[in-house]
């Protein structure tokens, strides 16, 4: 669960960028023994940026990631993106992102995604991305997808 606040919006003409505080709370529903949660919710608590030039959009920032849990540490989260407005309803992108240990024994890791937003309706869109690490590869991501469905109104 997550709730945006911008509280700088420029206007169509001014060279500086949108930004906004973009809290989450992710709370545990995976099977705890089986190794697909932590059993304690996580909060992040990140700045992002955005600045849109025609049908390409540029955003990024970072945030600091509280994660309990036994051997959990908390983590900083930093990456950037650049998509771009393919039809009214298919933007494509790609991304490449940074991460300091979320854990003990766990390095820190860069990686990239290539993702799609689909959009089904004005509020309904069909998430997906897909990629991989780039530093620490064969021990924080030798692959990673996500498909999600997000609700906006």
């Amino acid at each position: 669960m997550a709730a945006k606040y911008r509280f700088i919006t420029p206007g169509e003409d001014d060279w500086f960028p949108q930004v906004a505080f973009y809290p989450a709370v992710l709370i545990p529903v995976g099977n705890q023994k089986l190794g697909f949660s932590s059993g304690h919710p996580q909060y992040f608590l990140p700045i992002w940026l955005q600045k849109d030039f025609g049908l390409w959009t540029v955003y990024g920032g970072g945030g600091y990631w509280i994660n309990p849990g036994a051997g959990n540490k908390n983590y900083g989260f930093t990456g950037v993106a650049v998509w771009r407005k393919i039809s009214e309803q298919l933007d494509l992108g790609v991304e490449i992102f940074y991460q300091t240990s979320s854990a003990t024994g766990i390095k820190n890791s860069t990686g990239f995604d290539f993702g799609a937003i689909y959009d089904l309706s004005e509020h309904w869109h069909l998430e997906v991305s897909a990629g991989t690490g780039i530093q620490n590869r064969s021990t924080t991501n030798q692959f990673s997808y996500y498909l999600g469905l997000r609700l906006t109104f």
